[in-house]
């Protein structure tokens, strides 16, 4: 007799009951023909259900047998289904290491599948026991079982978080993530955490991860803010595959209850005591703090399945084709990988340090060039750097794949690289703040908050301890002052910072003599937790103020510069993408002013731009400054093209020699353009890069004991700097002392000679 179809042993069909046809076997086996009357009618129906009979004692034989009668006859089934078949939920085995759930592979040629066992029977417990408490991770420790699902990196939607109740909109489901932050006004649309509407038990907060996941733990923080303390001290987990019929983890025979938090702001990790595969997973406060509210914020540690038949994921899988390190590297993994980019491409690479941090690691760089160690004429100078703030980790990682891709692509002949390592002088900084990079390292991701290693060693926040220089500029503009007292550009840095008992990281003092040194033309500074291109000036120029547009003077290239990278990026022009936290910045393409969005005095962007050449811009690389190692490989293709282009703008305007009348460059000469009340000095070779969009201007060299001069320079479209060189003569003043001083006379100065001559004049007269 042939075999009758039937579902898998291990893979029931969760039909509802009122949909046998899902799955075809049992509706077959089950759905009895009914008498139409007659006797053929009759002999038929007989043998029919013979045959019927028949099959049934082969389908329904073994233990699954009566859960699949119920099927039809119980309406309860599909609870019962959920709890004794198995299929989406893996239950607490009575072994000591369990094993979760996994379908099994089809049956062999010839071989049958095996029929489960039936569940054994469990002793009761009186009262399922809390968790003793959260597990700690050990340093350098990766999560355990999965990585995130992606609410802190916005992977997972608003849509994908569902809740029981909420305050208002600024506190609903979608502001359930991971290290959210509030808005300045926090009774806005952009709160800091989920809030039930009610204190209760039947408070829930839920997330659709949309396919079949292996869900091994939950990470939880309380309410962000700077006025009320609210967070969730223990909950429930529960799973579901349909989001109507619940299992709640369970710890013996109760139901498990988690630890939750004791602050607002460390998060906390419970680890499922078994992965749960299900679609849903829910979390069910059952106390939060007295004085409080049920507030949270979280992530969910889970391996989504495969399932490749669904073109919606395969659609939004995102994979890269570079053969690249992608992992968080410590301190020593990062200084051999770049010993190892030094040993591929020994000839366009050199590693050097800075300087050392407070804890005495040494803040170590690689140039990439053609000719490295050397500053050649006529090659502007590039950098980026990454770290300033240690945990901020992204943009470190970014840094190191970087240098591992120029290198790759160089060797394999890539024109576009080839092209900009032999036309650009590179360098990478990529951990300015290795002291804070190892605190966030020991704690690892998701699990460092929002600032654990944020400042240095000495507890100085590195991207804002740098001069303030816009005060003393402004200052001297609203005496009118500019330029005899204090010059439009390379201002001096204030005497007091230079002292030792001034409060200056050693991190920055480095920054300082290492900017000062190489003659840069444009660099990029990488942060995290927000996705944006800020441009100077950081720091709002109106007293009383935490936020106002200030521009630059070079406004339009500072723009234009920030939205190279924007626009070259996947999601920072995105305008369906989600914010951060609390700003929108699509209004502006994905850039914004620094201080329009928020005032910081003594910046790295003002002060490069008032003390140096250097146009010096932050780049926000991600919503999730510790990203998950998982996610690396799609961070690197969001920023990839970005970083390449945004190097190639250096590039972009005049540049050229002012030399003298016999050829030789003359140093620390003055550029100048009409319309730009912003000047930019020669290199020590005379050399000289000036940033400038498309246009026609007019543009004047001037040094001291030479005469001006002054040409039309036009810059176009095409990529590359327009050349514009510049001859000066000495000035005739510059030439009589040239003489004198070479016959050991001082000049005279006529205007001093004919005050004295007047003065004897009037005294012979009295």
């Amino acid at each position: 007799m042939p075999r009758a179809p039937r579902c898998r042993a291990r893979r029931p069909c969760l039909a509802p009951p009122s949909a046998p046809a899902a799955c075809p076997g049992l509706s077959a086996a089950v759905t009895l023909p009914r008498a139409r009357g007659g006797a053929g009618m009759a002999r038929r129906d007989a043998a029919a259900l013979a045959l019927i009979l028949a099959l049934l004692t082969v389908v329904l034989a073994g233990a699954g047998a009566g859960a699949q009668r119920a099927a039809v006859e119980d309406p309860d089934y599909y609870v019962q289904e959920v709890w004794n078949r198995e299929p989406y939920y893996a239950r607490p085995e009575p072994e000591p290491k369990p094993e979760p759930f996994s379908p099994p592979l089809p049956p062999g040629p010839g071989k049958e599948e095996r029929e489960p066992r039936p569940p054994e029977p469990r002793p009761p417990k009186k009262a399922a026991k809390p968790k003793k408490a959260p597990k700690k991770l050990a340093p350098e420790t990766p999560l355990p079982g999965c990585p995130p699902l992606g609410l802190e990196t916005l992977k997972i939607t608003d849509f994908q978080l569902h809740a029981s109740t909420s305050k208002r909109y600024g506190l609903g489901a979608h502001r359930g993530r991971l290290n959210i932050q509030a808005g300045i006004n926090e009774n806005d649309f952009y709160d800091g955490a989920w809030c039930a509407g009610r204190n209760d038990l039947r408070q829930w907060i839920e997330v659709d991860a949309r396919r079949l996941t292996r869900f091994t733990g939950v990470i939880t923080q309380g309410r962000n803010s700077l006025w009320l303390s609210d967070w969730v001290t223990s909950y429930k987990v529960m799973v579901s595959n349909d989001s109507h019929t619940w299992v709640t983890v369970k710890n013996g025979s109760g139901d498990m209850i988690f630890e939750g938090n004791s602050e607002k702001e460390i998060p906390v990790l419970n680890e499922l005591p078994v992965p749960m595969v299900a679609r849903y997973i829910r979390i069910n406060p059952q106390s939060w703090f007295d004085n409080g509210s049920i507030c949270m914020r979280m992530e969910i540690l889970g391996c989504p399945l495969p399932d490749p038949n669904n073109y919606y994921h395969r659609r939004n899988e995102m994979t890269t084709t570079d053969d690249l390190d992608f992992k968080h590297h410590s301190y020593k993994e990062m200084r051999q990988l770049m010993k190892v980019v030094n040993e591929m491409c020994p000839n366009i690479t050199r590693i050097y340090n800075i300087g050392k941090s407070h804890q005495g690691l040494k803040l170590y760089a690689v140039e990439i060039s053609d000719h490295p160690g050397e500053h050649e004429v006529g090659e502007p100078e590039f950098h980026y750097i990454a770290g300033a703030h240690g945990n901020e980790v992204l943009g470190r990682e970014l840094m190191l794949l970087l240098m591992q891709f120029l290198c790759q692509e160089y060797l394999a002949g890539n024109e576009r690289i080839v092209h900009l390592v032999e036309e650009t002088r590179i360098h990478i900084l990529p951990s300015l703040n290795p002291d804070g990079y190892e605190k966030a390292y020991e704690g690892g991701s998701e699990l460092g908050g929002w600032s654990l290693g944020r400042w240095t060693h000495d507890g100085i926040d590195i991207n804002n301890n740098f001069p303030d220089l816009n005060t003393l500029l402004w200052e001297a503009e609203d005496r009118q002052g500019i330029p005899r007292k204090v010059p439009n550009h390379y201002i001096a840095i204030p005497e007091w910072f230079l002292s030792e008992n001034a409060t200056v990281a050693v991190e920055t003092r480095a920054v300082i003599a290492w900017m000062e040194k190489i003659p840069f033309v444009l660099g990029g500074n990488l942060q995290g937790g927000e996705l944006v291109v800020a441009y100077p000036y950081d720091m709002v120029r109106s007293l009383w103020k935490t936020q106002e547009r200030s521009p630059t003077p070079d406004d339009h290239v500072f723009r234009w510069l920030a939205y190279s990278y924007a626009s070259t990026h996947r999601l920072m022009t995105d305008a369906r993408r989600r914010v951060c936290h609390t700003e929108d910045f699509q209004k502006e393409d994905g850039t914004v002013n620094g201080a329009s969005w928020h005032t910081v005095a003594g910046s790295l962007n003002d002060f490069s731009y008032l003390h140096t050449n250097c146009f010096e811009l932050s780049i926000y690389v991600g919503c999730d400054k510790y990203p998950h190692e998982s996610q690396l490989p799609e961070e690197w293709e969001n920023n990839r093209e970005s970083l390449i282009v945004f190097m190639e703008q250096v590039h972009r305007g005049i540049k050229g020699l002012v030399r003298d009348l016999h050829g030789k460059g003359i140093p620390n000469a003055v550029i100048s353009v009409e319309g730009i009340n912003h000047d930019i000095r020669t290199a020590n070779d005379g050399d000289y890069w000036r940033l400038l969009n498309p246009g026609e201007y007019v543009v004047t060299a001037k040094a001291e004991g030479f005469t001006s001069s002054t040409k039309n320079c036009m810059v176009g479209y095409d990529m590359g700097a327009t050349r514009c060189d510049f001859t000066l003569s000495k000035t005739n003043m510059a030439r009589i002392r040239e003489i004198m001083e070479k016959f050991r006379k001082q000049p005279i100065s006529l205007p001093a000679r004919r005050l004295k001559l007047r003065g004897r004049k009037r005294r012979q007269h009295w």
